[in-house]
């Protein structure tokens, strides 16, 4: 890596008060030598997503937390997922009357800093809940951007390390139209920020998704500044051959980057990317993508588009690379890691050049996140493909779209089968048979039969991606 270091104050990640700016720590701790992944804020939920009502239980760097709302701090939580007493994850728990977080095990109660409130099972004269030991650990939690994000580092830190977030959508906040999506990826956080800072990859990658094969150019990459703290680039051509313009991106260690693109057809347009690690070999991934437009309509008809129907084709877009990281994250590991990237990956353009810089960092600052484990045997296929569980159910606006969605094709199919079923009775009643009555009814038990497998088609897209990419898929003119 170049050593030109920008501060880490004045990076595009800050999010600074008056009594905090000159005391900012940078993300990763004071050692200039090493990156400590313990010391960041990571983004482990968009607000949006979550039910206050309800525990949510997520795992960050391989611990196991619980979020809830604390109302009467009028906060959102994260405790370590283990109640003091014996060990039961306090997320198949409750949020009892009293808005204390309550362990399903025995009753013992939480509140918001992690004081043990209650042990329902001791004498009055008996006050067991003081001790230390009765107390949950609690991580400290901000709101920034529409997410939350949670400190798992010293907690003494946290209000002066700098949350990651993007500059450029507090300016003018209202000025954006912003899609979002998540998911649990069967890959590491590095092998993600690799793979989203590697901008040649999407003509063929994504053919027939977001990209063209047509639109493959030779890329010349180019470093503009780097340090701990990450590192910015731009690609002074830009996307489709130079149509769109400029190109700049930015990488904020260890796990935010975004593409920033102004045009003059589509005016500017983001493309932001979280990496949050969970554990060896997976992560959740939080993409943004924010325009201002130049003209109003199109953001209107984003503002229309339902934000599950987005999801579905997101999901897709995510999946045109997801069996192929898998594997290729486990040939590298087998290579020698990040310190072996060099001879492990031959890099000979500087279309490579963000990837080379970003493995780099790695070397440099020792930041493997994961270092005494090793990857598991590669998945199967249909579970690298799986949509439910590493999306649809914990996300609002899918699980409910999917819930919806089975209720109308229940719906569909009782009322074909009762027109279908009365139809003889009818005309018993009548006494004659009509053609017309029977063409309706017959349309009518085609028509519900079309709408009812095409809305399990629609069903199965919560549940399950293609095995087919896109890409692979023959084209048009090929006999």
């Amino acid at each position: 890596m170049s050593q030109s270091v920008l501060p880490q104050e004045s990076s595009p990640q800050a999010v600074t008060t008056p009594t905090n700016l000159l005391q900012a720590l940078p993300a990763g701790g004071l050692d200039p030598n090493s990156f400590d992944w313990q010391e960041v804020w990571y983004p482990v939920h968009y607000l949006e997503d979550l039910d206050k009502s309800q525990l949510t239980r997520f795992t960050l760097l391989e611990q196991d937390i619980v979020l809830w709302w604390d109302k009467n701090a009028q906060t959102w939580r994260a405790f370590i997922d283990q109640c003091p007493h014996r060990l039961a994850p306090l997320s198949e728990g409750r949020i009892n009357h009293e808005g204390w977080l309550e362990c399903p095990y025995h009753g013992w109660a939480f509140s918001g800093t992690g004081k043990c409130e209650s042990i329902p099972q001791q004498t009055q004269q008996t006050k067991a809940e003081v001790s230390p030991r009765a107390c949950v650990k609690s991580l400290p939690t901000k709101v920034c951007q529409g997410l939350l994000f949670v400190y798992p580092g010293k907690a003494e830190n946290a209000d002066k390390t700098l949350v990651p977030i993007v500059e450029a959508l507090e300016d003018e906040p209202d000025g954006w139209v912003c899609l979002n999506t998540f998911r649990d990826l069967p890959y590491d956080a590095l092998t993600l920020m690799e793979n989203v800072l590697d901008t040649s990859h999407i003509p063929y990658t994504h053919h027939r998704t977001v990209g063209n094969r047509a639109n493959v150019s030779p890329v010349n990459l180019e470093i503009t500044e780097s340090g701990k703290w990450g590192f910015k680039g731009t690609w002074a051509e830009g996307p489709r051959k130079g149509t769109l313009g400029r190109q700049d991106t930015t990488f904020i260690a260890p796990g935010l980057m975004w593409h920033d693109l102004t045009s003059k057809q589509y005016g500017r347009t983001l493309t932001v990317v979280y990496a949050t690690p969970i554990r060896k070999g997976e992560c959740r991934l939080f993409a943004r993508f924010p325009f201002k437009f130049s003209s109003k309509l199109p953001g209107i008809f984003l503002k229309l588009t339902p934000r599950w129907y987005s999801h579905l084709g997101q999901n897709r877009v995510l999946e045109d690379d997801q069996i192929f990281l898998h594997y290729q994250e486990r040939y590298l590991e087998k290579l020698g890691g990040s310190a072996n990237f060099t001879k492990a990956f031959y890099l000979p353009t500087k279309a490579d050049l963000f990837v080379s810089e970003f493995r780099s960092w790695v070397k440099q600052y020792q930041a493997e996140p994961f270092k005494a484990e090793s990857l598991s045997p590669p998945l199967p296929k249909e579970v690298l493909l799986d949509r439910y569980h590493s999306h649809t159910e914990k996300c609002a606006s899918c699980k409910s779209a999917l819930t919806n969605l089975q209720r109308l094709r229940v719906a569909v199919a009782v009322v074909t089968a009762l027109i279908w079923g009365l139809l003889p009775l009818w005309m018993l009643i009548e006494n004659r048979i009509s053609l017309v009555t029977v063409v309706v009814a017959t349309l009518v038990m085609i028509s519900g039969a079309l709408i009812w497998f095409g809305l399990g088609k629609l069903e199965r897209q919560f549940y399950q991606g293609e095995d087919t990419p896109p890409r692979n898929l023959p084209e048009k003119n090929q006999v």
